[in-house]
């Protein structure tokens, strides 16, 4: 496995991680990544973060680097979540919690509330609004979360939750991100 890209803050900070080639997995470039956890300082420690279609782990590990309590990735794909295990087991990330299941699948269980998700699901499925719809209707959100979603610049977000405003919002190339705080 030679795909790898550096952890750019917190304990691990400079640490690499490992990703495996498949299908729609790309991990967020540093740069958006940056930028992401720039407007995230002052709410991702003590946090509990859910990384769905965690793919890399980019932006879970991130997480975990910067101090927050607890991460949660969920990841279909059984090679990727075995990087991710080999990953959490190399930085001794006890704070991560590893779910091989479709995301859907997943959001139907039991909630629980999380302070922070990220949101980065392959492009051109269309699947974006409608994990943000199912976050919001089964409850895994605390009162004022906060909601990254990363898609292709191109798409449009129509149909988010009506409780949910638009902070922040970015494109990187083809990345477009934006984040978003549920307002109850």
């Amino acid at each position: 496995m030679s795909n790898k890209l550096r952890i750019i803050g917190g304990n691990w900070r400079s640490r690499c991680i490992t990703f495996v080639d498949a299908p729609g997995l790309r991990p967020t470039p540093a740069r958006v990544r940056e930028t992401v956890f720039n407007w995230l300082r002052n709410d991702i420690i003590g946090s509990r973060c859910l990384d769905l279609y965690a793919g890399s782990g980019a932006l879970s590990f991130e997480a975990a680097s910067r101090e927050a309590k607890s991460v949660v990735q969920v990841e279909n794909n059984p090679l990727a979540c075995r990087a991710l295990k080999e990953n959490a087991v190399a930085l001794a990330a006890g704070q991560i919690k590893i779910v091989q299941s479709d995301v859907f699948r997943y959001l139907a269980g039991d909630a629980e509330p999380f302070d922070i998700v990220f949101i980065d699901p392959p492009f051109a499925q269309d699947l974006a609004v409608q994990t943000c719809k199912w976050l919001e209707d089964k409850d895994w959100l605390s009162n004022h979360a906060k909601i990254y979603v990363e898609t292709e610049s191109t798409l449009k977000l129509n149909g988010m939750p009506e409780n949910w405003r638009l902070l922040k919002s970015k494109t990187a190339g083809e990345v477009g991100y934006c984040l978003f705080e549920r307002v109850s």
